[in-house]
């Protein structure tokens, strides 16, 4: 009798350690519609962030009945990475970096594109105050915080226009530290985006600095739906995303800097998933 109550309890062990194992969890985790961004180089920590994406992700699961949905915010493609593996998230809102290297890894389909002010990554500048074009800054110092995925910097910004081995690069963290490097000299020249380009007239001693090249216009953050997404919750998705902004979800935008939010397809995104190749 003492081994059969024995043996019962050591299957019912395993029986539980099989329910809170990592799989089991992640498949209950699928009845939470999970919202996962990811902002690269972004400025505010992601627990800043968060409380805003709550409110968003609130007003998403009341307008398209969502019995039980969470965001989650990330400024590191690693650490969203290993959200994704254990979340299974049904969206996701990325900035184009992320995309592009995460998009056949995970099979992300897009839904739709969100312009959000000071987000940056929509253009990228060299500039200088002493080179006076792109064959100036080649051979020199370059100071730069967005040199962590060469192939975008080199495929997509630059579109065959360099490489980083072109120059003696000057890796830094912040986006302020990259632009002070040129402004005080340790760097003779910068790569920085739209957002740090628009800060200059209000740093001092940016007065000097020249742009010695612009890369073209790229498209803003992109929304996408995971293959955990059902289709008609995917459809019904994207047919209110242009809604999320109006009437209560206005000031919810606002809050995160959306400046607009609307459905899109593979198309607006096939330059850039083709110049960053498979």
């Amino acid at each position: 009798m003492r081994t059969a109550v024995s043996a019962f309890a050591l299957v019912a062990a395993a029986f539980m350690l099989m329910l809170e194992s990592p799989m089991a969890l992640a498949q209950a985790d699928t009845a939470v519609v999970w919202i996962l961004v990811v902002k690269e180089h972004g400025v505010s920590s992601p627990t800043l962030v968060q409380p805003y994406l709550d409110r968003f992700v609130a007003i998403a699961a009341e307008q398209n009945g969502w019995a039980d949905a969470k965001g989650q915010y990330y400024n590191n493609r690693s650490a969203a990475e290993a959200f994704i593996q254990a979340h299974q998230p049904h969206y996701g809102i990325f900035s184009l970096p992320a995309f592009v290297a995460l998009r056949a890894k995970y099979k992300l389909e897009v839904i739709g594109q969100v312009a959000v002010s000071l987000a940056g990554g929509r253009q990228y500048y060299l500039i200088s105050k002493s080179a006076a074009d792109l064959a100036g800054c080649k051979g020199k110092t370059v100071a730069s915080d967005h040199t962590d995925d060469m192939r975008f910097i080199e495929r997509v910004v630059g579109d065959g226009s360099f490489t980083l081995a072109d120059f003696t690069l000057v890796q830094t963290q912040r986006p302020l530290q990259t632009t002070k490097k040129a402004i005080n000299g340790k760097a003779v020249c910068a790569l920085i985006d739209d957002a740090q380009f628009e800060e200059l007239p209000h740093l001092e001693g940016a007065g000097g600095l020249r742009t010695v090249w612009k890369s073209a216009e790229l498209p803003p953050m992109v929304v996408t739906a995971f293959p955990a997404a059902p289709e008609a919750e995917r459809q019904r998705f994207q047919e209110h995303l242009s809604e999320l902004c109006d009437n209560e979800g206005q000031s919810a935008c606002a809050e995160v800097g959306i400046v607009s939010l609307k459905a899109a397809s593979a198309t607006d995104y096939a330059a850039v998933v083709a110049a960053y190749g498979k």
